[in-house]
């Protein structure tokens, strides 16, 4: 008798399939060393680890009298930096339970504090505003309460050019990976780069033609850059190409406005945020060397004020050239911020942001689901950010409260905030512009 070999259509079977591995498994293979290292390896930690995400809470870090612009982590997970609307920033220490390690009250502000940098080896603070100027903090000298100009000197590094037909606003700042120098994005349509060391502005690139609303390095580098305007394009510039005013690269998919841009650190992925209320996926192996033309918006409406029209939620870009496209979050009235979820305890599986809906929301990479939806604030959450090898997630919202998230829970802590605390406003809010 001949037998037929069962043929499965439509993927594996149910015993092809691969299952999920059990705690106690990872376990019994660290005691009988299967790594090799004696240990677990950097895989099953992230294995392990991503499977208990920071969802529960929250508890207070810090309540303030006026939104919470900017969350996030130094590279160590060792310092959290706040920055509010007007003038506040604040340095907490999340191994000394949350106390303020620097109050920072700044100086010669343009309506607010736009964005916030760490210097890699965590000694300094650079913070700038709606001007072409930004100011340096020491933020690990004896100085607890640092009033610019009165009990600490605030060094003003000027961007601004002799060329510059008007006094430009500055909307992104980031550290290059050793420290040297500082690169902004500005509304001025250019990306500006500081040598720390000559102080002075070496590199001007005229980048887009729209505000160029983030500026970030690609890797470990510093030669390959990311911007994202409001012109809805992501570009790439390499830094060691003789033509330096043009881009390696372009990025099309988006049909407005990019608010942020986080890079996987790998020199190939990035995720962007937009006002066309998703986040994109890129890989620059997919980026072409000349612009393709958008189709005319169908709509006009302007995100500061209005609702995003519904009839424009599902268009599609004719050249969209994105991985994989993100939805469900909102993104009005503010640049909100996206990430990848850290590679130490999640292996970077989710992307996650912050959302106009009062909401986190946290994206599975390989699916594109929402996964988590943490709901606790009253208003707008412009910025989150995930420990870096902690199973602790912070968001910032415009209710003025700096708030933690954990893996766990323990009603026992004092700081717990519960359903109905919650509020629209900061206390003393008054109406506002809008960053």
């Amino acid at each position: 008798m001949r037998w037929k070999r069962k043929i499965h259509h439509g993927g594996p079977s149910k015993q092809q399939q691969k299952r999920p591995v059990s705690t106690f498994k990872l376990l019994s293979g660290r005691e009988s060393n299967c790594s090799g290292m004696g240990r677990f390896s950097s895989a099953d930690c992230s294995y392990a680890l991503r499977k208990h995400l920071p969802v529960k809470g929250p508890w207070c870090v810090d309540d303030m009298d006026s939104e919470a612009y900017i969350s996030q982590f130094s590279a160590d997970g060792s310092l959290l930096i706040g920055g509010f609307r007007g003038s506040h920033i604040r340095v907490y220490n999340s191994e000394k339970n949350w106390k303020v390690h620097k109050d920072i009250t700044c100086k010669r502000l343009r309506w607010t504090i736009s964005d916030i940098a760490l210097s890699p080896d965590q000694q300094f603070l650079a913070y700038s505003s709606l001007s072409p100027t930004v100011h340096i903090v020491n933020v690990q000298n004896a100085v607890r309460e640092s009033h610019a100009n009165i009990t600490e000197i605030h060094e003003g590094l000027e961007f601004s050019d002799d060329d510059d037909e008007f006094s430009f606003g500055i909307f992104s700042v980031k550290f290059s990976k050793d420290g040297r120098e500082l690169v902004v994005g500005n509304n001025n349509e250019s990306i500006c780069i500081y040598d720390l060391g000559a102080n002075k502005v070496t590199e001007r690139i005229n980048a887009h033609v729209a505000d160029v609303n983030v500026v970030t390095f690609a890797d470990e580098t510093n030669d390959i850059l990311y911007s994202g305007s409001d012109d809805s394009l992501c570009k790439v510039w390499d830094r060691r190409c003789h033509k330096k005013q043009k881009p390696v690269g372009v990025l099309t998919g988006h049909l407005d406005g990019i608010t942020f841009i986080d890079s996987r650190g790998d020199g190939h992925y990035f995720i962007s945020n937009c006002k066309d209320q998703t986040i994109k996926l890129w890989d620059l192996r997919k980026m072409s060397s000349t612009t393709k033309d958008c189709t005319p918006k169908a709509y006009e409406w302007d995100y500061r004020w209005m609702t995003y029209p519904s009839e424009a939620r599902y268009l599609k870009h004719p050249y969209d050239q994105s991985l994989a496209t993100f939805r469900g979050h909102s993104v009005l009235r503010t640049l909100i911020r996206c990430y990848f979820s850290p590679m130490h305890s999640t292996g970077q599986r989710y992307i996650y942001t912050g959302s106009s809906d009062q909401c986190v929301y946290i994206y599975d990479v390989a699916t594109g689901k929402v996964v988590e939806k943490l709901r606790w604030h009253g208003s707008i959450i412009r910025d989150c950010s995930w420990h870096p090898y902690l199973p602790t997630l912070v968001s910032s919202s415009w209710d003025g409260y700096l708030v933690r998230w954990e893996a766990t829970e323990d009603d026992r802590d004092p700081s717990m905030l519960r359903t109905g605390k919650q509020r629209m406003h900061p206390e003393g809010y008054t109406m506002s512009f809008v960053l």
